[in-house]
């Protein structure tokens, strides 16, 4: 299952870059989605950069669990949830940016990343893979 996130974090690398590239085409004027510090501007930056936050937290999990062998019930829970999480964390940014109310759904990705980071942390705790 690790595999998947490891597929899924460089995929989400490369919406980061995508992401970006498109928004790069219009920063360069000053009012552009309303100025600099406007909500609609600064959620499509956070957007933009939970791309590659995001997919860094998968792309961990997955060597992690590749590189120590680490298995169990919490890991394929774990998995899943931070694909999840990723998925989410980028388009409620986009969506927030678009419509503000929508910023309510931000639960959706920040319950997902913690409790698979959580997850995640305990299957490590309690693995016997892992040298002392």
């Amino acid at each position: 299952m690790a595999v998947h996130n490891l597929y899924f974090a460089w995929c989400w690398f490369f919406m980061g870059l995508a992401s970006g590239t498109i928004q790069g085409l219009w920063f360069h004027r000053e009012n552009w989605l309303g100025g600099y510090d406007s909500w609609p501007r600064r959620l499509t930056r956070l957007g933009h950069i939970a791309f590659f936050g995001t997919g860094l937290l998968n792309l961990c999990f997955a060597f992690t669990v590749l590189l120590l062998g680490v298995e169990g019930q919490l890991v394929r829970w774990a998995s899943p949830l931070l694909i999840l999480g990723a998925v989410s964390m980028s388009t409620v940014c986009y969506l927030c940016a678009w419509r503000k109310p929508l910023r309510h759904l931000f639960f959706i990705p920040v319950v997902s990343l913690l409790v698979g980071v959580g997850l995640m942390a305990a299957a490590l705790l309690v693995s016997e893979r892992i040298p002392s």
